[in-house]
């Protein structure tokens, strides 16, 4: 089973450091040493906290939706002409893009600095690993 050292883990979870320590001493999750005497998490512990953080009530728990998969951030750039609109979006460590229609756009008000959620569903999922961490 792969162990995370705190830096990975917190960026896989998308957190500080610190929030990863605070939640190691809080006992939220279990770290050990490893042969470098360097705090690591299990890999199977971090996926089940990310799995509890990602099962907490969202701003908007009042929405039912059938995609699973939903970002918020801030809009980056938007790229309009008559018709369709780009718009790109800075959700923590991830950038997402999304074509619309411009009207679309306009009326969602969006513009570079402004708060949104893109709601993924896809049929399509393309999953890679790092090596040494399968």
């Amino acid at each position: 089973m792969p162990h995370y050292r705190i830096s990975e883990a917190a960026r896989l979870l998308g957190v500080s450091d610190d929030t990863v320590r605070r939640w190691v001493d809080d006992g939220r999750l279990t770290a050990r040493a490893d042969a470098a005497g360097r705090k690591t998490v299990d890999g199977a512990e971090l996926a089940r906290h990310a799995q509890q953080l990602a099962a907490q009530p969202a701003a908007d728990a009042g929405v039912s939706r059938s995609a699973r998969n939903s970002f918020t951030g801030l809009v980056t750039r938007v790229v309009a002409d008559t018709v369709m609109a780009q718009v790109e979006m800075q959700c923590g460590p991830f950038r997402v893009v999304s074509l619309m229609s411009a009207e679309a756009a306009a009326e969602l008000g969006l513009e570079p600095g402004s708060t949104a959620t893109a709601v993924v569903k896809a049929t399509n999922v393309i999953v890679e690993t790092v090596p040494g961490h399968a």
